[in-house]
């Protein structure tokens, strides 16, 4: 089977699509035939030597999965061959089959292709766990979403406006800032100008309930300002750096949390409930309409390269998918 790896850091040109033996799936797992998987940041970084795979995972890249069950292994009970499948795994995504924990599967959602289906997985986990479930966001609740044109922040509109929250985005330019009021944003501000200033006019004195956070470090101190009382900072990314100073006594007296988390790193169990969620929670959605995919484009897996230079150009909305 054809696989994507990265065997030194480096630019996109360091991807490499090698020939490797079908795999064998283990106990409790499944084998599934790729039909599509995307490109998310961490890819990038795995390729540039900065988020290497944790223990025991492939070193293929690809954290999504869509396509169809070729065969389970001993003790997979609720899933048979030839069904649609798509999961977020801790590598091994970017190749012509690739092995997945049974308990993180997810079914495809009736109605979406296996390409849309590829556009789900890592992306709409990531907003629920960290929005939805560790951020607490509630019906009549303000969010504010930084990337909001990314994978993960269009995820993230979608699903706060399915709970009821308002939602303000930043974004850096105008055609991504419409997007994200396209999926239901009452405001998307231009984060390279005065963008704490732009949320307080949308959100006023009384502040966000919620902050989904990609940048970090140089964002805290204005975080902490625009949370209302008992508001929640939860951070998914470090982009802008991963040390900064923190004004405990505006926590203690606003009774502020602050909390991050990664995905790629939990165990099959944590993961098994993170899936269980959105088995309740997200899927129902894609049926009722409430949630979609959003894809910028799809390319073949050949064009790997291609599509990672895309991610780093920063122009696209939504997700980037290939076809394998």
């Amino acid at each position: 089977m054809r696989v994507v790896v990265a065997p030194e850091p480096g630019g996109p040109e360091a991807l490499r699509i090698e020939t490797r033996p079908i795999p064998t799936p283990g106990p409790g797992e499944l084998l599934v035939r790729v039909h599509a998987t995307s490109v998310n940041r961490p890819d990038v970084l795995q390729r540039q030597g900065r988020y290497p795979p944790p223990p025991g995972a492939s070193d293929v890249l690809g954290l999504d999965v869509a396509g169809e069950v070729a065969a389970v292994g001993d003790g997979v009970e609720d899933w048979r061959p030839g069904d649609r499948v798509c999961a977020v795994v801790a590598g091994g995504g970017y190749a012509e089959y690739a092995i997945v924990p049974a308990p993180i599967a997810l079914p495809v959602p009736e109605g979406l292709s296996l390409q849309e289906a590829a556009a789900i997985p890592e992306v709409f986990a990531t907003a629920y766990d960290n929005l939805i479930v560790r951020g607490a966001l509630a019906a009549g609740e303000t969010a504010l979403i930084h990337g909001g044109a990314s994978g993960v922040g269009t995820a993230a509109i979608q699903l706060a406006v399915r709970a009821g929250a308002r939602v303000i985005a930043t974004a850096g330019s105008d055609r991504k800032r419409a997007a994200c009021e396209r999926l239901g944003a009452v405001a998307a501000v231009d984060y390279r100008g005065d963008w704490v200033a732009a949320v307080r006019e949308v959100c006023g004195d009384a502040g966000v309930d919620v902050v989904l956070d990609i940048v970090a470090a140089p964002y805290l101190g204005a975080h902490l300002s625009l949370l209302a009382m008992e508001g929640r900072l939860v951070v998914i990314g470090t982009q802008g750096g991963r040390h900064a100073e923190i004004d405990l006594w505006r926590v203690m007296a606003r009774r502020l949390t602050v909390r991050g988390s990664t995905l790629r790193i939990r165990t099959v169990e944590q993961k098994a409930a993170v899936a269980a969620g959105m088995r309740r929670d997200v899927l129902p959605g894609f049926s009722d309409g409430t949630l979609r995919p959003v894809i910028d484009r799809v390319m073949p897996l050949e064009e790997v390269a291609a599509a990672h230079a895309v991610m780093e150009a920063g122009e696209h909305i939504g997700k980037i998918v290939l076809t394998v």
